[in-house]
């Protein structure tokens, strides 16, 4: 049976190779170089190139979470930028667009002084981790005691000898084992694959390959959701782990981050935030919770209605799932203080123009607002000539209701702004209409709204969209 599964294994692998199986880029074939962090505050955001697993980035129950975008996200924050965020599992690509200017900050837990440091310029260490090989218990080890357990296990480095160890492709963890394996003279079969560490723990613990090398701070957070894999045999001395930028014309960013963590790594903040990730006995149901999207590719509990609907308005589902995050977090019951309900929060007169009432289920209310969105569909189709620009008023227009903001849209053109644009232009005069000398201006309608709000909600959503686009993929990605 184990060999039938490396052979099933290693076929995978060599399928593998054939396709790309990363995320795409963001902007493929597209240079997008910034000389440091003078342009990058032009350009208004931070981009940061990242990988997805259970400790550094994901989505849970409709959220981005994760170790490496907390800090990213606390970072960008400290900067005034809003985050971009590119994923990718492989170092090497991940390191190309670093290099190609893609990416400002290569955020991975990178080993100080491997042999990329001739590339890149690493910041100070985020934190500190050994690598350790991860290897299946004996299928009784629960009745034996521990003395016995490490009979039948490799407990130091000569025990590797003659062994077959997979590793990630471009990895320090497959640096380190080389080297081991050149220094002490050592005949160790290494298996270079473009598997992450976490999908090579995971096959280990299928039995489908017997061993793989990672770092510790990993392993053990996966040792907490396969509980037949041992993590307790160190390969190497503990070292710092860091992120990086680019040799050339980073200095600014990187002094900018280094003072940063130097700070910030002070703080209860920064501990608290290393415990929810790598000592949070929580870990294990969170990655086998149904909505782990890295697992499953869900969200919520309603997203086969969500995709269901999503055609009839010609949104990608998961546009519509971050709207419907937004507004109820999944939650079919709750009621806001204005008394919208529901998934989709519909108000109560909206509700009875489309024939339902607090008590109407999951999929009525749905429905009810699609109905809504196809009718804001049928006010701005006409106006807004770019369709994934024309998403951002509707958007708005869901929180705040059409005339607030065709009323921003008046006063932007009356300003000299284009009423066609909402960020930097429609945006700002959503805000402004709290304000009386706008309010009170002859082109507005709707009078006085607190506009900040919608456009909050706007960016928020957006935002969400991005972190379920870097973590579900989707086939076929229908236009806005």
């Amino acid at each position: 049976m184990v060999k039938k599964s490396v052979f099933l294994f290693i076929l995978i692998v060599t399928v593998f190779g054939l396709c790309t199986c990363n995320r795409p880029s963001k902007n493929p074939g597209k240079n997008i170089f910034s000389y440091d962090l003078d342009s990058i505050r032009k350009r208004g955001k931070l981009i940061a190139v990242t990988d997805f697993n259970s400790t550094d980035y994901f989505i849970y129950k409709g959220e981005p979470m994760g170790f490496n975008y907390e800090l990213l996200k606390s970072f960008s924050d400290n900067l005034g930028l809003d985050l971009d965020i590119i994923t990718e599992n492989s170092p090497e690509n991940a390191m190309g667009m670093l290099n190609s200017g893609e990416a400002d900050l290569l955020a991975f837990n990178l080993t100080v002084n491997s042999s990329t440091e001739k590339n890149i310029l690493f910041s100070y260490p985020i934190g500190e981790t050994r690598q350790v090989l991860v290897q299946r218990k004996p299928h009784n080890w629960r009745s034996l005691s521990v003395d016995e357990i490490d009979k039948k296990l490799i407990r130091n480095q000569p025990g590797l000898k003659g062994k077959t160890i997979y590793v990630q492709e471009g990895s320090s963890n497959a640096e380190q084992l080389i080297t081991l394996a050149r220094q002490s003279g050592d005949s160790i079969n290494v298996i270079k694959v473009p598997f992450e560490s976490e999908k090579l723990i995971q096959h280990v613990a299928k039995g489908a390959i017997e061993y793989t090398v990672c770092d510790e701070n990993l392993a053990l957070v996966n040792a907490t959701y396969y509980p037949d894999i041992d993590v307790s045999t160190p390969i190497s001395l503990p070292r710092n782990f860091a992120w990086a930028v680019r040799k050339n014309n980073s200095t600014a960013l990187l002094g900018e981050l280094n003072r940063w963590l130097m700070s910030y790594k002070k703080t209860g903040s920064y501990a608290l935030l290393y415990a929810k990730y790598f000592n949070n006995p929580r870990s294990s149901s969170i990655v086998r919770s149904d909505f782990y999207a890295i697992n499953t590719g869900k969200v919520s509990p309603y997203d086969d209605l969500i995709r269901k609907f999503s055609v009839i308005i010609n949104w990608d589902w998961r546009l519509l799932a971050s709207l419907i995050c937004q507004e109820s977090h999944f939650n079919p019951t709750v009621e806001s203080y204005a008394g919208a309900f529901g998934l989709m929060q519909i108000m109560p007169g909206t509700g009875k123009n489309f024939g339902i009432d607090i008590m109407a289920s999951p999929e009525e209310n749905l429905k009810a607002g699609i109905r809504y969105i196809n009718w804001l569909h049928s006010i701005f189709d006409g106006r807004i000539a770019d369709q994934k620009e024309r998403i951002n008023f509707i958007l708005a227009a869901y929180n705040a209701g059409p005339g607030h903001v065709l009323d921003a849209m008046r006063l932007a053109e009356k300003n000299g702004m284009d009423p066609g644009k909402w960020e930097g232009n429609v945006a700002i005069w959503m805000q402004k209409k709290s304000e009386p000398q706008y309010y009170n201006d002859t082109v507005v309608k709707s009078g006085y709204f607190r506009g900040t709000e919608s456009v909050n909600f706007v960016s928020q959503i957006l935002e969400r969209y991005e972190h379920y686009k870097n973590i579900i993929p989707e086939e076929k990605i229908r236009p806005f």
